[in-house]
């Protein structure tokens, strides 16, 4: 909104404004569940992190196929806010963390602010318009289309593998 990429041209009535977060948080638990609690656990524990790392986010990709319709930047932005809750979830040692994350990017992002594409049917309170550069604001895709994301990715992916890093240098 600070560069002008994202300007809120009005609001929505949603009804039922509740019923659609709990329904976005469902759908984040249950991914979350399946994919870092229960399969990311299973193949660490028969392999190791970088082979389940690999195996999960390939999976947490193929779950979020609308982003291979969208073009490359879409599909590496999940591949690297994948990989970030994995290092998260190494970080934390909990998967609540993961699981706030993916919450408050679903919620704020589609439901609030309409600038990200969980289905058809989901409501948005907010008219954003996404202008400009179609690198900077994603185009008809919107912030999940967004350069922006991949580079706030990338950096929180180098954050958390050097905190990671550092946390088990003390171990």
């Amino acid at each position: 909104m600070l560069t002008g990429i994202m300007v809120i041209q009005g609001e929505n009535k949603v009804e039922y404004i509740l019923i659609w977060m709990l329904s976005s948080l469902l759908n984040v638990v249950m991914q979350e569940l399946l994919i870092r609690g229960y399969l990311y656990q299973l193949f660490k524990k028969n392999y190791n992190a970088i082979i389940s790392g690999f195996l999960t986010t390939i999976l947490f990709t193929a779950m979020h196929g609308g982003a291979f319709e969208a073009g490359i930047i879409p599909v590496l932005n999940i591949i690297t806010m994948s990989i970030f809750v994995i290092l998260l979830l190494e970080y934390t040692g909990t998967l609540l963390a993961p699981i706030i994350v993916h919450f408050v990017w679903n919620t704020i992002g589609c439901i609030i602010l309409g600038g990200v594409s969980l289905a058809s049917d989901y409501p948005n309170l907010l008219n954003s318009i996404f202008k400009g550069n179609i690198l900077l604001s994603g185009g008809i895709y919107k912030i999940e289309g967004s350069i922006i994301v991949l580079v706030i990715n990338i950096l929180l992916i180098v954050t958390f593998f050097l905190l990671n890093k550092n946390k088990n240098s003390k171990n």
